[in-house]
């Protein structure tokens, strides 16, 4: 008998790997994804992607989109009132697992699994341990493309915001960054893979530096805004 999952969906990467490890299992099915939205400026945290294009990666997968408003700023407590209410709403619609692309960042593992505590989900981690270099080669060798949207300046040169995340990009990333920018390096959008039904077509828009980090505004190709 097949359980639900629903699964932290950043629009990056490491969370649309996860689907896919997700998509091939035949005791889970997934239910939804779930993003916290920056509710002042309707963009997905840290990834300052727009609420448009992350609705536009939902509909191309075509799995339900969950989106919870966070205020800017947020505080830890804030954003545990936001979590724990869709936490206790998913248990009542009989999710049983929570999957979160976490790779080896214990701290953040931990709380997640804090959060999740005798709540009656249980979290999972399906690329936990996963060596980053060749999970980032295997990505691109079944398809995955994405676009770097924030980088880090003081851990990569701000010339990486808006560029391709492919071959190119991991033969000349330095050597103390990660292949899969788990330690706050850069984050990236997906715009197709072996989980998409359709690619999403992104533009380039500007590029910003803003609280320390610089971001690519991508921007969707339809005239929509």
């Amino acid at each position: 008998m097949t359980q639900q999952v629903l699964l932290s969906w950043s629009s990056g990467k490491d969370s649309a790997w996860t689907l896919q490890q997700l998509l091939r299992r035949t005791d889970l099915e997934v239910a939804g994804l779930f993003t916290t939205v920056n509710a002042s400026f309707q963009r997905v945290a840290m990834h300052a992607v727009r609420l448009k294009l992350l609705q536009c990666q939902a509909e191309a997968i075509g799995l339900p989109l969950y989106t919870l408003d966070i205020p800017h700023p947020c505080s830890n407590a804030q954003y545990a009132s936001v979590m724990g209410a869709f936490i206790e709403e998913s248990r009542k619609q009989g999710i049983a697992y929570m999957a979160f692309g976490d790779l080896f960042l214990r701290d953040i593992r931990d709380y997640r699994e804090a959060q999740l505590k005798d709540t009656g989900i249980t979290p999972i981690f399906p690329l936990w341990d996963t060596p980053t270099a060749p999970l980032a080669r295997q990505m691109l060798t079944e398809g995955l493309r994405a676009v770097i949207t924030c980088v880090d300046p003081r851990r990569l040169p701000v010339s990486y915001a808006g560029r391709r995340f492919d071959e190119s990009l991991l033969d000349e990333l330095p050597e103390t960054v990660d292949p899969c920018g788990e330690n706050g390096e850069f984050h990236t959008f997906v715009t197709d893979g072996p989980m998409f039904q359709r690619p999403v077509d992104v533009r380039i828009g500007a590029i910003v530096e803003r609280e320390g980090f610089v971001f690519a505004d991508l921007l969707p190709c339809d005239p929509q805004p």
